[in-house]
């Protein structure tokens, strides 16, 4: 057995990909390396964004704008679990400067401010960029280097014997910084190095050029000091004692990608940041100021060619925000003790609305501000991608032993997209009108245009309303209710209600206006939400597609006749009688076609028939969309009276109207994707509604 598992554990490693993400060489083997790929030189900013493109995007057009979805961020390295959904806009903003930043256009040298309201996907986008370029870095096609010194076993240069000419190599000592060996060629030969490469550099994205800025860091440049006077000079002996790498960016193994997370003013400092004497090695080199005492491992040092984060970034301490200035604008930070040291790395921050108009109002901070560009990252606005937030978390992949009733993840997100749109200006169009124009659908009088215009008059739209986060908690507090486990299942309205009682007490609402205005928009999402159940439910009762075939042929008899002045055969009495003008009447009510309009309609009918035949096609009873509707609610509004819906109310039902409803129930669980208690559920509430619309007309 245990051999078996041992197999089947083997079977999913692949030993070759791992000698060739471990790959060692010496540093004229690495120089062949990149003769024939130059892009393993590539800086941190056009390996992020290569990254990024790696992964393809897909054109579309959106409230007439030209938009591209990136795969990149659907988190295609970790099946979709930091997806992110309708925040196109952002992202291509965010694309657009790591783009410029390839191309070496400036904006390599500021910091990345993600910017917007709690729960709008800030983290998620910086944890994406870090993820995405973690895996990156193990394709052959974002593949880095580092390098490490071979010394002897202190750390130190010593021939390997008297009078040697060479140095002992028996201990090896990584570069604590992760650097590119290609900063270790001398200043004075770097352009022609970098002519070369740039002439078979071809990138695929970008028309960005490889360049070598910096010199290596305090450790690496004692140990090279010390290797070039042992050698008197001699550069090619020095390259012997370097051990060349490849190296995996990982968040965990801390290379390449760092986190910094604010803490406590009295228990930090900006040793966090650049590193720290280790007191420990004092001793062993005799001065807190020789590197080999001295621990690069600051949240900058480590994430030197890649990406560092700051959570929060503008609460850190006035001193803090000082350390980025160097290390945007000149890329260099400054150990204790030590020169100005380089760092080639992307620095991400982000942030809410509080915090940042409080940059904005202090003086002291322009500098920072200065070198800072703001990306918004504004909530959903788009009903269906809202609705995949949450389908990520409680879809039916997810939840399995707890039934979620059809609409009720789009109800919740429905509200939420309503709380954060702005009352449209135009006159006669209600938000929830506006909710749907977004979301693609069509209404009458509204054009592409008029979205358009909608979206330029609100352009801070998305920037407040609910978090998503909110929208999740009250979801699992209806999955682990009383309700819940004892049904098995969850509806709208246990969510709804969720909703509502949570707003009381919700911790970033003080304000009473906002809470009324919040609990009567719950309101329109549940009378939505009552539209939408008993359409399905009409469509449920007039799924018979015998008895529509049925009504659409004696429709279509009878309007022929019309429309040619002639008689329809009997086929009871065998007799030739008028048309039957109530049923055409009935049928053409149920889609508002006036007394006035009906000759036109009825025509407009036998002409599409007519065009259907000279095409070679058949008119079936489901072909014109319009006419298909009208069909469904006269069969609907028969088939009710039929099967006395309203009776469910007073469960006074009879054998043979039972029996009918549980054709419906069935329709309701194979169409629309129901379970037995949610579809018992919708035909009752549906029937009270029917009931209460009944006594009113009385």
């Amino acid at each position: 057995m245990a051999e078996e598992l041992v197999s089947l554990i083997e079977s999913r490693l692949d030993r070759q990909r791992f000698q060739d993400q471990n790959w060692t060489g010496t540093f004229w083997e690495y120089l062949d390396v990149c003769a024939q790929n130059p892009s393993v030189a590539r800086n941190a900013y056009q390996r992020v964004y290569d990254a990024i493109l790696s992964y393809g995007s897909e054109p579309y057009r959106l409230f007439k704008k030209d938009c591209v979805r990136y795969h990149f961020f659907s988190d295609p390295f970790d099946h979709g679990a930091d997806a992110i959904y309708g925040l196109d806009f952002a992202l291509m903003q965010l694309v657009d400067f790591f783009r410029s930043a390839a191309e070496g256009y400036g904006t390599d040298r500021r910091v990345l401010l993600l910017h917007g309201p709690v729960g709008s996907s800030k983290s998620t986008m910086a944890r994406l960029l870090k993820k995405g370029l973690e895996h990156y870095s193990r394709t052959s096609e974002g593949a880095l280097y580092s390098f490490s010194w071979l010394l002897d076993e202190h750390c130190g240069v010593s021939s390997v014997g008297p009078g040697a000419k060479e140095a002992v190599r028996s201990h090896e000592f990584p570069c604590p910084m992760h650097e590119e060996p290609l900063i270790l060629v001398p200043r004075e030969a770097r352009p022609s190095l970098l002519a070369k490469l740039n002439e078979r550099f071809k990138p695929a994205h970008h028309g960005g050029r490889l360049s070598l800025n910096g010199e290596p860091d305090p450790f690496c440049r004692k140990i090279m000091d010390d290797l070039m006077r042992f050698y008197g000079g001699d550069w090619r002996s020095v390259m012997n004692h370097v051990k060349v790498r490849r190296i995996a960016l990982s968040e965990k193994d801390r290379v390449g990608i760092g986190t910094f997370q604010p803490k406590d003013e009295k228990n930090q400092d900006s040793t966090e940041l650049t590193g720290d004497i280790n007191y420990r090695k004092i001793a062993q080199f005799g001065s807190d100021s020789d590197p080999r005492a001295f621990n690069f491992d600051g949240e900058l040092n480590i994430a030197n060619r890649g990406v560092c984060e700051f959570i929060e970034i503008l609460k850190l301490d006035v001193a803090f925000l000082y350390d980025l200035l160097g290390a945007t604008q000149e890329h260099t930070i400054k150990p204790k003790k030590f020169a100005q040291t380089y760092i080639d790395e992307v620095i991400v921050g982000h942030t809410n609305e509080p915090e940042y108009k409080r940059l904005q109002s202090n003086e002291m901070m322009e500098a920072f501000r200065d070198r800072t560009i703001k990306i918004d990252v504004p909530y959903n606005i788009r009903l269906d991608d809202e609705v995949k937030i949450y389908q990520k978390s409680f879809g039916a992949e997810r939840i399995k032993n707890i039934h979620v009733a059809p609409h009720t993840l789009e109800v919740a997100a429905m509200w939420a997209v309503l709380t954060r749109l702005e009352e449209p200006k135009k006159a006669g169009l209600s938000l929830l009108q506006k909710l749907k124009l977004y979301n693609g659908k069509s209404i009458p009088g509204y054009t592409e245009d008029s979205v358009k215009e909608l979206k330029e008059e609100a352009p801070r739209e998305g920037m407040n309303g609910i978090s998503p986060r909110y929208i999740q908690d009250k979801i699992s507090n209806a999955l682990v209710g009383r309700q819940a486990i004892e049904e098995r299942c969850i509806n709208p309205f246990m969510v709804i209600n969720e909703l509502e009682g949570g707003l009381s007490h919700h911790s970033l609402i003080s304000d009473e206006n906002t809470k009324k205005r919040y609990r009567e928009l719950l309101a329109v999402v549940k009378e939505e939400y009552e539209d939408i159940i008993k359409g399905e439910v009409q469509r449920a009762i007039s799924a018979d597609e015998d008895a529509i075939r049925r009504l659409s042929t004696n429709y279509i008899e009878n309007v022929r006749a019309y429309t040619q002045k002639e008689r329809v055969l009997n086929k009871y009495t065998g007799r030739y009688d008028e048309p039957d003008e109530r049923l055409m009447r009935s049928i053409e009510e149920k889609i508002d076609i006036p007394e006035s309009r009906k000759d036109d309609f009825r025509q407009e009918i036998m002409n599409y028939i007519g065009a259907l035949a000279l095409d070679g096609k058949k008119f079936e009873y489901n072909t014109n969309a319009r006419l298909y509707r009208a069909l469904e609610l006269k069969l609907f509004e028969d088939s009710r009276d039929t099967i006395k819906l309203k009776n469910l109310v007073s469960s006074v039902v009879d054998d043979e109207t039972q029996q009918k409803i549980d054709i419906v129930k069935q329709r309701l669980i194979k169409q629309f994707g129901y379970n037995e208690t949610s579809a018992t559920d919708v035909l009752n509430y549906v029937a009270s509604i029917f009931a209460r619309g009944d006594s009113k007309s009385r």
